[in-house]
């Protein structure tokens, strides 16, 4: 199942601040955290009291806490990669590598007696995992993490992100991303707060059309939260969306009939395998609606991308069949525009795949 995260950095935040945060977002559905060693500069002892509290609050609320940390984090806190006791005693169910070591090291910790999860950088197109692999790891404690880029424009393109991604789906690894709030305080672990996305695409996107996106990518099982504070609104909208496929936000042209409606809102809608690149098309409808009357009523003489279309039944056997307008047509003057996606979520079109699941709601 697909989680949702939030991020916490107690050298930033009162315990306070922290409690009530992770109080609303277990409240909202949330199960993951994700905390930052790299940017502590305390002694070892001071660390342990300022996390213990805040992770043992979230661990009573269901919570699983992955912290990041490096060699350089391991040596400074002098701890051993054969002896993990330390992220235990904090409350951590798992560490996060930042930056790796040689792949043994990584392949031994895995069998670490705590069971704590190995966290893996998955945003890095090298041998790395391969490597790992190579040292026969136990995979059931091994999954994977984008970083998040506070600099703006040094997030992560499209393709790059999907090939790292590929990687550790290829090994069947649980995989996550991080997508941040757009408040204008919100921060992270360092004092750029320019956002702080795995992709750079979403850096000034709504927080919840981040996680749609990633959704509809298909390829992240959880999406994290990097900053905070998000506001209570961004959180209840991420909630809101479902997590097994992707939830395009609609609109409807006034006077539309109920049958139409039906289709649009209550319908499990897929992408036809033979897949156009003019249009997304749900055909089910037009099987269970055969024989129904489909009449002209909304045919504007272009379509733009974005539209929802149903045939009328002037298109004989296409009719009731619902469409999806990727690109900008002429209309034969036979398909009706029944509403279209937000703008917004426009892009999110181009993401969806042969055969893939959605749904049409109406916001």
């Amino acid at each position: 199942m697909r989680r949702l995260g939030i991020s916490i950095y107690p050298e930033k935040s009162t315990v306070k601040e922290m409690k009530s945060y992770i109080d609303m977002a277990a409240q909202k559905g949330f199960s993951r955290i994700f905390s930052c060693l790299l940017s502590v500069n305390k002694d070892k002892s001071a660390i342990k009291e300022e996390f213990i509290e805040v992770n043992q609050y979230a661990k009573a609320k269901g919570f699983e806490i992955i912290v990041d940390v490096s060699p350089k984090v391991f040596k400074e806190l002098d701890i051993s990669y054969q002896d993990l006791s330390f992220f235990k005693e904090i409350g951590a169910d798992g560490l996060r590598l930042d930056q790796g070591f040689s792949g043994l090291e990584e392949s031994l910790m895995t069998f670490n007696e705590h069971q704590l999860k190995i966290e893996l950088n998955m945003s890095l197109d090298t041998h790395y995992l391969d490597t790992i692999m190579d040292y026969q790891p136990n995979p059931y404690n091994l999954i994977g993490c984008h970083n998040f880029y506070p600099h703006k424009y040094s997030g992560l393109g499209m393709d790059f992100f999907a090939k790292c991604t590929q990687r550790f789906k290829n090994y069947g690894l649980r995989t996550a991303a991080f997508i941040c709030a757009q408040g204008g305080d919100a921060f992270g672990p360092w004092p750029v707060t320019d956002g702080l996305p795995t992709l750079e695409m979403h850096r000034h996107l709504p927080l919840h059309i981040q996680a749609k996106h990633l959704i509809a990518l298909g390829n992240i099982d959880d999406i994290i939260i990097s900053n905070c504070y998000p506001t209570e609104q961004e959180l209840t909208k991420v909630s809101a969306i479902r997590k097994d496929m992707v939830s395009f936000q609609v609109e409807l042209v006034e006077h539309i009939p109920e049958i139409e409606k039906s289709i649009v809102l209550d319908e499990l809608h897929f992408n036809r395998g033979d897949v156009s690149g003019n249009f997304i098309r749900s055909t089910q409808s037009r099987v269970k609606y055969k024989g129904h009357r489909f009449d002209v009523f909304h045919a504007p003489p272009i379509i733009q991308k974005g539209d929802i279309l149903i045939e009328s039944s002037e298109y004989g056997h296409y009719a009731g069949e619902l469409q999806i307008a990727l690109t900008t047509m002429e209309n034969s003057g036979k398909t009706n525009v029944v509403g279209k996606i937000v703008e917004e979520e426009h892009f999110i079109l181009d993401a969806i795949k042969p055969w893939q699941k959605f749904n049409l709601i109406e916001g």
